[in-house]
């Protein structure tokens, strides 16, 4: 069996992006239980150098749904994220972007192997692409690399989560 760019890229993203609305959900209910206001959560961070909680969603979202729309349209804008957005706004966002991925179909995600996309960065630097090594080799990484960020935020401040919370529901034969 022959596994397609959708398989390797929107199937994990589809997991991914439920795992995280279930953490999302767990940090809601942590804070509920432990009398937290949960807002707190939003601007958390691990060191204070890097980017919050809002963000690691946000380009969770960015580098998932975002990198296919991308893709499809030949140019990728990195995301910026939001300084507003605050803890239900990111399970809305969450909950939408898992929806419009199941959306897409393996066709249209397929059809982006070998498609010119151009990742721009601003006026004087812009990283050109083919549509299979843009999803693979930049987007994969970096959707995964917030997404577990995310989840280190959430476990930093004391929400009891394990890998299996991070996994998501795995895809077991049928």
């Amino acid at each position: 069996m022959a596994i397609t760019l959708y398989d390797a890229t929107a199937k994990h993203f589809i997991q991914t992006m439920g795992a995280l609305e279930h953490l999302l959900k767990r940090g809601q209910a942590h804070c509920a239980a432990n009398n937290l206001d949960v807002s707190r959560i939003v601007e958390a961070r691990i060191r204070e150098d890097m980017l919050p909680f809002r963000y690691q969603v946000e380009a969770a979202i960015g580098h998932s749904l975002g990198a296919i729309e991308g893709a499809k349209t030949g140019e990728f804008l990195p995301p910026k994220g939001t300084r507003d957005a605050d803890y239900p706004a990111l399970q809305k966002a969450v909950a939408d972007a898992r929806t419009k991925l199941q959306a897409i179909s393996a066709d249209e995600v397929n059809a982006l192997e070998g498609k010119d996309v151009v990742f721009n960065l601003g006026p004087d630097r812009k990283l050109p692409f083919e549509g299979h090594d843009f999803l693979l080799s930049f987007s994969v990484p970096n959707f995964y690399f917030h997404a577990t960020t995310a989840y280190d935020i959430l476990r930093a401040i004391g929400v009891p989560l394990g890998k299996q919370d991070f996994l998501g529901r795995i895809r077991l034969k049928q």
